[in-house]
């Protein structure tokens, strides 16, 4: 037991529970076998499971209709359904005041206007603390009444209009989840608008210097050629002659390779 809980502490998360070990091969083509002989459809569920599979062997103790699927069906019908012991319903909602026992004082209808209720139970909220100043100050009652003293119903009535109050921003959650979803994916909107601005802008400042570089360009290539025309004019001038190998004859220039 000692090692249990220990196993317990160590581990986060709870260990599941013990019957889902019933789920074996074995008992489920028992319960298919149970199934088809006793026709759990259309007879009574608590068919007497040993005799109907006298036949076979391992025929566990608990019912074996416990291992069938949940009925869909009946959740939808029901509107929750139960795993491992838990209730889960299948649309959360939020209990009102009223419906958890407290004293409600504002409309429990959403579509109504609150605003006049709650003003009404601030404005109680401040006469009943004011009530309350006052019934401290006040002299202690005589110990031989019954009758509780004045301050005591004053914070009883203050708790009452508190849970009021707080039932109805509790209510309010989901508008208020609903504003702030709003109000981001504004923002986010605002934000992808001004970076498209920036982007738009840095493209047209792009665009600007790319046409000012072309423009440059098509300047430089018309003055190149004026420059290369002036060149040649002066360099043919002072062009040195060139001179014809052709007509030193073949027979000086051995003569010249001997001697030397």
């Amino acid at each position: 037991m000692d090692d249990e809980q220990d196993a317990e502490l160590r581990n986060p998360f709870p260990s599941p529970p013990s019957h889902y070990t019933n789920y074996t091969t074995h008992n489920l083509n028992l319960l298919k076998l149970l199934r088809e002989r006793a026709d759990l459809e259309n007879a009574d569920v608590n068919v007497n499971q040993h005799e109907v599979l006298a036949d076979q062997t391992d025929v566990p103790d608990w019912p074996l209709t416990q291992l069938e699927k949940p009925r869909v069906d009946w959740i939808l019908e029901e509107g929750h359904y139960n795993v491992y012991g838990d209730t889960w319903f299948l649309k959360e909602t939020i209990p009102s005041l009223a419906e958890m026992g407290g004293n409600q004082l504002y409309p429990a209808d959403i579509n109504l206007d609150r605003r006049p209720a709650l003003l009404s139970v601030l404005r109680s909220m401040l006469v009943t603390y004011s009530s309350l100043l006052g019934a401290l100050l006040a002299p202690p009652p005589n110990s031989s009444t019954d009758v509780p003293p004045e301050w005591q119903r004053q914070v009883e009535w203050i708790t009452v209009l508190a849970q009021n109050i707080m039932a109805s921003a509790n209510d309010l959650r989901p508008v208020q989840a609903r504003a702030n979803l709003e109000i981001m994916m504004k923002r986010q909107l605002e934000i992808r608008k001004e970076e498209t601005r920036a982007i738009h802008e840095k493209c047209d400042s792009l665009e600007m210097k790319l046409g000012e570089l072309q423009k440059t360009v098509r300047q430089s290539q018309t003055s190149i050629p004026q420059s290369e025309s002036k060149a040649m004019d002066i360099a043919e001038p002072s062009r040195i002659p060139s001179i014809s190998f052709s007509a030193v004859p073949a027979e000086d220039v051995l003569r010249w390779a001997e001697e030397t």
